[in-house]
């Protein structure tokens, strides 16, 4: 190995031992009890905007450690390249979290996630002109009957249970559980080692097959993958500018396995103008407003809204884009 080489893995181990901890969603999460107090108040027709701590969060020391490595790293290899693009996508993040609450916070998130005027790759159409055209259609559907409601609710254990023993079969190398979490945003989160499924929730029958290929068979297949390189152990941290490409490829795994239905592209497609009228000013009331009058039930809404203003300001301006890399993602890996 030659000592450009050797220097450059050096600063990944580095950036490994730093970074390995940063976990943003984890830092913008909200407590579980906030979805009951403000339901709470809109079944009694006085609405109110949560309160939901800003958080603090310091990570100085670990900001200019990445910094550090970033600008240490040799640009003129692909290997020093590739840790410096990752170290760099790492203290956008830390930035981010930082400035929680502020303009800022937003301008870092739209860094690295992206923003609703992003043309998508190809076309003279943004994400919001695409996901705004996903709602109309399946608008349209939906009043011709074509997309059938819910009738079925699968509870949380249930859907737990039916992913665990796919996941034990499939993956018989690994040691891989499937837990449940009260306070998760999403309805589930894929690591290497742990697929959180969110708890007191209305579960369809469809989720199953999707949550499965999206969570385990992409993000945590990814992420086992990259911890087995034996020498760029950075590839298994799951770095926050291959955010875009990941989602990317989980919606499109559950296209090609035919897991996907419309009701999920329409999910995703409300969530892309969800990031845009909070940008534009709309409050959590009236976002909230906005998943109800789409159709999602006011359990579902209010997970929505949060998604979108989790770090952010819920009075509006200040949001976290990362909704947006789902339609964006899943067209670009899909024209690729």
């Amino acid at each position: 190995m030659d000592a450009i080489l050797a220097r450059q893995l050096e600063l990944d181990a580095e950036l490994v031992r730093v970074a390995g901890s940063i976990k943003v969603l984890g830092e913008v999460a909200w407590p579980a009890e906030h979805a009951a107090r403000f339901l709470e108040g809109w079944h009694a027709g006085r609405p109110t905007l949560p309160e939901v701590p800003t958080p603090s969060v310091g990570m100085l020391r670990e900001l200019e450690a990445l910094e550090g490595i970033a600008a240490a790293c040799d640009v003129g290899h692909p290997v020093g390249e590739y840790v410096r693009r990752t170290a760099e996508s790492f203290a956008t993040a830390v930035k981010m979290l930082r400035q929680a609450g502020t303009p800022d916070f937003t301008r870092h998130s739209e860094d690295l996630y992206g923003r609703p005027s992003d043309r998508v790759i190809g076309s003279d159409m943004t994400l919001l002109h695409a996901a705004e055209s996903f709602i109309v259609q399946t608008t349209a559907f939906g009043r011709s009957g074509l997309i059938p409601p819910d009738d079925v609710c699968l509870l949380a254990s249930t859907v737990a249970d039916e992913i665990q023993q796919q996941v034990t079969a499939f993956f018989h190398r690994h040691e891989v559980r499937v837990v449940i979490d009260p306070a998760l945003a999403s309805k589930a989160a894929a690591g290497a080692a742990t697929i959180r499924v969110r708890g007191s929730t209305c579960f369809s029958p469809q989720d199953v097959p999707q949550l499965l290929v999206h969570e385990a068979f992409v993000h945590t297949l990814t992420k086992l993958n990259g911890q087995e390189q034996p020498h760029l152990r950075s590839l298994g941290l799951g770095a926050p500018r291959t955010t875009r490409t990941q989602e990317g490829l989980a919606l499109f795994a559950e296209l090609i396995a035919v897991a996907i239905d419309l009701q999920r592209l329409r999910r995703i497609a409300l969530r892309v103008k969800a990031v845009a009228l909070a940008l534009d000013g709309a409050d959590f009331i009236e976002v909230f407003r906005f998943f109800v009058e789409a159709g999602q039930s006011e359990h579902e809404s209010f997970q929505s809204t949060a998604r979108v203003f989790r770090g952010g300001d819920v009075r509006g301006k200040v949001a976290f884009t990362k909704d947006v890399v789902y339609v964006g993602g899943l067209v670009e890996v899909h024209t690729f």
